[in-house]
């Protein structure tokens, strides 16, 4: 009886913790072999595809991002937003991890603007950062990020402040996209397919893909310097 008590215990946690990805809503689809991505910006020729919402929390944001990605191509998005949950007066609901909604949309590439100057660098899921950018010290909490100002030519040091931590050099050039970076102390396996996964890894500083860098930018809250 001990047993099965036991095992009743884990299955209800694991049925507490689970998370599911649902296609809610299909307006029309778009038939296009874009691999990206990118969160979409305020473009009028964006054509609005569908909704998808994330129910349940889960620590493993890349695999939710990878079922969010997904279900996006199968109706041929490649853009996206966060949309929020409203209250009965019709004013957003504060966002929370465990419930929400993101709008799909098609935008013709000639449409999507270049994004460059800044350098993001997002803690992991679950406890605090303590990084080093050119000799200046920041801690990044769990599940939000950092947006720094980068000037093309300068060589910027990112530093895990660890005795056995991580360093990563950069040096931007003009008109290079934005960079992105996540530190964390977990091991993570990267993705060598340049698609909707993680790729640059060096120790615990990890070159992030930029569809997956636009999509922890809406789920994750960005910290002042």
């Amino acid at each position: 009886m001990k047993n099965i008590a036991i095992i009743f215990s884990v299955v209800c946690i694991q049925l507490w913790s689970a998370q599911n990805v649902y296609m809610t809503r299909v307006e029309k689809t778009n038939d296009n072999t874009d691999k990206f991505f990118y969160r979409k910006e305020d473009a009028t020729d964006a054509v609005y595809l569908g909704e998808i919402e994330v129910q349940g929390f889960s620590k493993d944001d890349a695999l939710v991002f990878s079922s969010v990605y997904k279900k996006a191509k199968e109706i041929g998005a490649n853009t996206f937003e966060l949309k929020p949950f409203e209250n009965i007066d019709g004013t957003p609901q504060p966002f929370n991890a465990a419930n929400y909604k993101v709008a799909l949309y098609y935008t013709p590439k000639e449409k999507l603007a270049a994004k460059h100057g800044d350098m993001y660098i997002f803690a992991s899921s679950e406890k605090d950062q303590k990084i080093s950018v050119n000799r200046k010290d920041y801690t990044i909490s769990p599940r939000s990020f950092l947006k720094l100002k980068i000037v093309p030519g300068e060589i910027y040091t990112i530093s895990t402040k660890k005795l056995l931590g991580s360093t990563v050099k950069v040096q931007p050039k003009a008109n290079d996209d934005n960079l992105y970076f996540q530190v964390s102390s977990l091991k993570v396996k990267s993705d060598n397919s340049g698609v909707g996964g993680l790729n640059l890894k060096s120790g615990d500083i990890i070159g992030l893909e930029k569809s997956y860098a636009e999509f922890l930018s809406v789920i994750y809250k960005e910290k002042n310097p």
